[in-house]
């Protein structure tokens, strides 16, 4: 598969994660919202707004992709992949918000000794949940393994979380009975669940935008392309990759022999960039030094 065709594939998976998630959700929404308010629970009603904000960073999603899409141009020569990152950090701010308001929200029933009166209704709209979430998560972190989108897998882990939050409510419905505080701990304890997938996903797409450090495999695979370009071993460092999306700018020093004139050096860095570009589909900018 080329290049297009995993961009154009990425989108298509894309769009279709983003308008699934956008259907299933709104519905949770709904169902989850009545079941919490028949019931008075704060965690049922706060999970299904955490919920709905799954609705909310599958449009950044969509926008994402969009945008991630459009060809390189005078204002962006390295084209607009990491519209994708920036949405992942929209997710992972989203994440952030509505954990902070379930703490609050957890603690201020705990302070009111409120409990909540779960009904079949609300056993229903979990259980539901539970299965309509884990199905969105899997179909997300499937298609971001096969299209390689830092942005389908953070919307995987929104549902997982959510899926999980809601596994723990389950269990609150069959304890509420016994235990009056355990909807407000529940509460908290989603709130937790939610802060650490959010941290998980801002530091995948931080760590791209700060700068990362090229992998042992990548050097190894790039002293292998040399040695065969240049029959023989040279130093190399200084390796420096830059990923925008689907474009990869790599830069990095290469030891050439002193005797090599301008042309000599000028020809075997050029031949060494076309190789790079064909093997590992990374833009290369080589800078040649004296041994």
């Amino acid at each position: 598969m080329d290049k297009e065709e995993r961009i154009n594939q990425r989108t298509r998976l894309g769009n279709l994660e983003g308008w699934l998630s956008i259907a299933g959700n709104v519905a949770l929404f709904g169902l989850k919202y009545w079941a919490g308010m028949v019931s008075g629970s704060v965690a049922l009603i706060a999970d299904a707004w955490h919920t709905l904000s799954d609705s909310f960073s599958s449009v950044i999603v969509l926008l994402g992709m969009k945008v991630s899409k459009k060809p390189a141009d005078k204002e962006h020569p390295f084209g607009h992949g990491r519209a994708e990152l920036i949405a992942s950090l929209i997710i992972g701010v989203l994440l952030s918000v509505i954990a902070f308001s379930f703490i609050l929200e957890g603690f201020e029933k705990l302070q009111d000794h409120k409990s909540a009166n779960y009904g079949m209704i609300a056993l229903i709209a979990v259980l539901a949940s539970i299965a309509v979430k884990e199905g969105l998560a899997q179909f997300a972190f499937r298609a971001g393994k096969k299209t390689g989108s830092n942005t389908l897998k953070a919307d995987g882990w929104h549902h997982r979380t959510d899926a999980f939050s809601s596994v723990l409510i389950l269990a609150g419905i069959f304890l509420g009975e016994h235990i009056w505080w355990i909807d407000g701990v529940l509460a908290i304890i989603v709130a937790l669940m939610i802060a650490y997938a959010a941290y998980e996903i801002l530091k995948d797409a931080i760590d791209p935008l700060v700068g990362e450090k090229p992998s042992e495999n990548l050097e190894k695979q790039l002293k292998e392309i040399s040695r065969n370009e240049l029959g023989y071993n040279p130093e190399i460092h200084h390796i420096h990759i830059h990923r925008y999306g689907e474009h990869i700018e790599l830069t990095f020093h290469v030891l050439l022999p002193p005797e090599m004139t301008l042309k000599e050096t000028h020809d075997h860095i050029e031949k060494l960039e076309k190789t790079i570009e064909d093997e590992m589909e990374m833009i290369a900018t080589i800078h040649p030094e004296p041994e």
